[in-house]
């Protein structure tokens, strides 16, 4: 009987706070059937054993923040037979992409007793920007149902069933009220990918963008309706510069109102 061969499964991290892959980790009963259906060949949050050099199917977790990680990335890719990023680093560049806005250098005097041994880069960019990406799944961290999706098109050869709608409709099947509607709080659900299950409207509060801007978002018109809201031009500002800050309808958004 000739037993088919797994496929071989790594999983990478760059700048970032490991939030993703612990999501992976999460899975519990759903990872073992993944570890059963591929050989997970390479994942150092997990397991110091490292199988080949060659990957499948590379999930990279983080953004590109330094000299060396920009030529680490070219060789995850070239490692790998598919690559798929997960989570905001990785897709937008996360949270570290604030100092997109302002000058590296300054921050690095502030914050380092001796900047000198800091070798960092400008900007914390997405991997996208740097090499092909087959996929990009998004959150903050990203879900783990969504990540099993991935997983199991990948073995079966399909593309991944992820909703591209709003949170809005995440809100709506879950029959919350909607807290900008009844209560005139401020909310990015409407400009927001859908994937977290709408966590803080269910729990009376505003959507911080976690999954970044969904496919056509109308940034504009959001901003037109927190200002009639009484929202002031630094909060929207502060807003749409959360975990997805560098994504390009928030980015762009928020520029907006910079003075």
């Amino acid at each position: 009987m000739i037993h088919k061969k797994k496929p071989k499964l790594a999983v990478w991290k760059f700048a970032s706070c490991d939030g993703c892959q612990l999501s992976l980790l999460d899975c519990e009963e759903e990872l073992l059937a993944v570890a059963g259906a591929v050989e997970i060949a390479n994942f150092p949050e997990a397991s110091r054993a490292v199988v080949g050099r060659t990957y499948d199917l590379s999930l990279v977790e983080g953004s590109i923040t330094t000299p060396h990680d920009a030529e680490r990335i070219h060789k995850v890719r070239r490692a790998s037979k598919f690559l798929v990023t997960i989570g905001a680093c990785a897709t937008s560049g996360g949270i570290q992409a604030l100092r997109n806005f302002k000058d590296v250098k300054e921050f690095i005097s502030i914050v380092y007793a001796t900047p000198a041994y800091i070798d960092t880069l400008n900007k914390s960019t997405p991997i996208s920007d740097h090499v092909a990406v087959d996929f990009e799944l998004r959150g903050c961290p990203i879900n783990k149902y969504q990540l099993v999706e991935v997983l199991s098109a990948f073995l079966n050869g399909r593309k991944p069933v992820t909703p591209r709608h709003s949170l809005c409709i995440e809100c709506k099947l879950k029959g919350n009220v909607c807290v900008m509607v009844a209560h005139g709080i401020p909310c990015l659900g409407p400009v927001t990918h859908a994937g977290c299950g709408s966590i803080c409207p269910s729990y009376a509060r505003g959507c911080y963008g976690c999954f970044g801007p969904k496919e056509t978002p109308n940034t504009s018109a959001l901003s037109a309706q927190w200002e009639k809201l009484g929202s002031s031009p630094i909060s929207i500002k502060r807003a749409f510069r959360g975990f997805n800050a560098f994504a390009d309808a928030f980015r762009k958004e928020s520029e907006l109102y910079e003075k």
